[in-house]
Order: C-alpha cells, then structure tokens, then sequence
C-alpha cells in the first residue's frame, strides 16, 4: 500500500508529464490542467490504498479516461447547444445569418489552418508516424517514452529493464534512423 508520502511523491512527478500529454489531447491549456486535476483526485480518492508499484498504470488510465470523458461532455454540450440555438427566434430574423461567413477561428489553432496545410501536416505526421513503426522494437520503446512520454533517461531504463547507456543507445540511434529516413522523404524539421 503506498503512504501519502508516495502518492504525493508521484503526483509530483507525472504532473508535468500528464499536463502535456492533456494539452496535446485537448488543445487547450485550461481544460487540460482541470483534466490533470480531476484525474489526480480519482486516483487519490479512489485507489490511495494500492500499492505504489501499481500508481503509475492506475494513473495512466485515469488520465486516458479522463480526457475521453471531456470529449464525451463536450460532444453533448454541443449537440445541446445546436438544437437550441436552431429552435429559438424568428426565423426571418436570423434567415441572412450565416455562421461561416462571421466565424473567426483563434489565430494558431487548427480552425485557423488552411485544408491544404492540414492535409500536409497530416500526411507528414502519417510518415513520421511509419518511420517510426519501422524502427527495431527497442529502438521504438526507448524512443518513444524519451520524446513521446517525457520520460528521463532513468525512468525509461527502469521501464525497459536495461542500463541507462543503453537507453541512451537506443535513443541515439533511434534519432539518427529517423532523421535519415524523413530527410529522404524531403521532410526537415
């Protein structure tokens, strides 16, 4: 059973971490930190008394659950929204409005991008994507929870159950396999 000393402990270090993974989720900085919040207090409320060899996935799970659930949420409101908002006034009132024509989506945003830059950045996320799969399985484990997961040298070896020179190994080749293999493709980053 982990002590509040240990869950403290690990909230602190997964809080960085989980913020980000929450922001790339939601896009937003401010839904994101509620996200972290809440799945905290699920995961002190709720499973405290495990051990704490076990936090780490508990939490991972919570967090995941979380962000689904604000996207559940979200889907709702706007349904909910949109009924409304068609339902209400004179029709001849808002016959000339057209939402298209006034929207301004938020400088920096996806609504702001053009289609044809996001068609782009999809098919290079898409080859980034495959270059990365090719990847021999260590070589992807080590580079994934260095770079995607935000994790340190010595966490990743922990994970992985190998040196951290290792890790460093993997992670270096790693990189140089996927500069190599996008540079061919024409993508620089």
């Amino acid at each position: 059973m982990a002590t509040d000393k240990e869950l403290s402990d690990f909230l602190v270090t997964v809080e960085r971490r989980s913020f980000k993974q929450a922001v790339y989720a939601v896009r937003k900085d401010e839904v994101a930190l509620d996200i972290v919040q809440d799945a905290m207090i699920k995961l002190a409320e709720k499973y405290g008394d495990k051990p704490a060899a076990e936090l780490p996935m508990l939490f991972q799970r919570i967090l995941q659950n979380t962000i689904h659930d604000f996207f559940r949420r979200e889907k709702v409101r706007n349904t909910w929204v949109s009924l409304f908002s068609s339902m209400g006034g004179d029709a001849d009132e808002h016959e000339d409005f057209d939402l298209l024509e006034s929207y301004a989506a938020e400088e920096g945003t996806e609504a702001a991008e053009s289609s044809a830059d996001k068609v782009e950045r999809q098919q290079v996320l898409t080859q980034i994507d495959e270059e990365i799969q090719k990847l021999p399985a260590r070589q992807r484990e080590a580079f994934l929870m260095r770079y995607w997961e935000d994790m340190d040298v010595a966490e990743t070896a922990t994970a992985m159950g190998c040196s951290e020179g290792s890790v460093k190994t993997h992670c270096s080749r790693a990189t140089h396999t996927l500069a190599e293999a996008l540079k061919a493709k024409g993508i620089r980053l």
